[in-house]
């Protein structure tokens, strides 16, 4: 008898408006890499990554710095094609209809795919508006569904519409996964059935990070061979905290005259506060001790995280940090909040230290004790290197083939946008 769902038979339509395009090129890698070792493992993945639009948006975007930029409707990576359809989404009001705007934009777009492409399962990554959306396509399209929680879930629960609408989905769900235990247990107070949840998280491309040679990356980078260097990558946003490290960096560099601190990032969907932080490092007199590199891509980031002494990302919220774990994979301890999942991450204290949110004291002696204590780079290496993503995919897979199984009956879906 041939074994059900064997290499392609599974055709998976990926949901995501966190997605790299040509216009942000770093936006949503990891939604990226789990499908494409997903896809890598002979399954068939399609992938309709929405950009928001707003008929103003031409205009707004030539008076407002960091606006929504212009993308193109259609790109065609390694992988197969992704498609960036524009969904309706007014900037900055009625964002409770952000979903149903979402779904409604999608439903020509998936009526024409579906034609050529007659997928079986919708796989959608952040609850609100992605998996809201979904939870109303997949009832039109009469197939099951999945929505992974990524951890912008935790925002949106206090918000009375979305966290109705996320209950109502989480419901609907076939499979809700969850990139850490914390949010898999938000997902069972928000309602979900606690045998839907599943918590698979975030794999490391253990290819690209691994460690460096100090000397060999702070060369490449221009940075000097014996000063301590503490490091952030990520989106120049206020809950990424990197205003809380140049608030302390005066106390630091006191101790250690020669501190240089890297910044690597730029603005994202959720804002831009870069001239904000150049105003501060101006105003702190650290034009010669902050070092804000601009993006960088993926493929230059093991130098900097080599470079560094210290990794450091003072969040008030994350999923799963995916910059904890390469950071780590490439042998630099993190000094980093208990929020989120960075716990998980940060499971023994010879990875790094985790200190409160918002606690100044505490960021300013976590960082000077990171700086002083020897740590086992190697052996810090070597644990982030134990789950890439491949292992990921086999999870993530183990569960689409269990919900196809018990959707085995194709039409037992109600066709309904309601």
């Amino acid at each position: 008898m041939k074994s059900p769902l064997k290499a392609k038979e599974m055709r998976i339509l990926t949901l995501s408006s966190v997605y790299p395009n040509p216009a942000q090129p770093s936006l949503g890698l990891f939604v990226r890499e789990r499908m494409r070792r997903v896809s890598e493992r002979g399954e068939d993945v399609r992938v309709v990554a929405p950009v928001p639009y707003f008929p103003a948006d031409p205009l707004i975007r030539s008076v407002r710095r960091g606006y929504r930029p212009a993308i193109p409707g259609r790109v065609s990576p390694e992988n197969g094609a992704v498609l960036h359809p524009p969904f309706l989404c007014p900037p900055g009001v009625l964002k409770g209809l952000d979903g149903c705007l979402y779904a409604l934009s999608l439903l020509p777009v998936l009526h024409k795919l579906r034609r050529r492409f007659p997928f079986q399962l919708i796989d959608a990554h952040f609850t609100y508006p992605d998996g809201v959306a979904a939870s109303l396509l997949a009832r039109r399209f009469r197939v099951p569904f999945t929505i992974t929680l990524r951890g912008t879930e935790v925002p949106h629960a206090r918000e009375g519409s979305k966290k109705t609408q996320m209950m109502r989905a989480f419901r609907r769900a076939d499979a809700l996964i969850a990139v850490s235990r914390s949010l898999g247990e938000l997902a069972v107070e928000l309602g979900a059935h606690p045998a839907k949840v599943h918590v698979i998280p975030n794999g490391v491309d253990t290819r690209r990070f691994r460690p460096m040679q100090r000397g060999e990356a702070r060369r490449a980078l221009g940075l000097p061979a014996g000063a301590p260097v503490i490091l952030t990558v990520g989106a120049l946003v206020r809950r990424k905290g990197i205003h809380r490290v140049l608030e302390v960096m005066p106390r630091l560099c006191r101790r250690h005259p020669d501190l240089v601190y890297v910044v690597v990032g730029g603005g994202s969907v959720e804002g831009d506060m870069s001239a904000e932080l150049i105003k501060m490092i101006r105003e702190r007199n650290l034009g010669d001790r902050v070092r804000m590199e601009g993006p960088r891509p993926p493929e230059m980031l093991p130098a900097y995280y080599s470079a560094a002494d210290l990794f450091v990302l003072p969040t008030t919220n994350e999923g799963w940090a995916n910059v904890l774990v390469e950071s780590l994979a490439c042998g630099t301890p993190v000094v980093t909040t208990d929020v989120g999942g960075n716990r998980e991450v940060m499971c023994r204290d010879t990875l790094g230290i985790l200190i409160p949110a918002g606690d100044p004291g505490a960021l300013e002696e976590a960082l000077l004790s990171g700086l002083s204590r020897p740590w086992d780079r190697t052996a810090i290496a070597a644990h982030a290197a134990r789950r890439d993503w491949s292992q990921v995919a086999d999870e993530v897979i183990r569960i689409f083939r269990k919900i196809l199984h018990a959707n085995e009956t194709p039409g037992t879906r109600k066709g309904s946008m309601g």
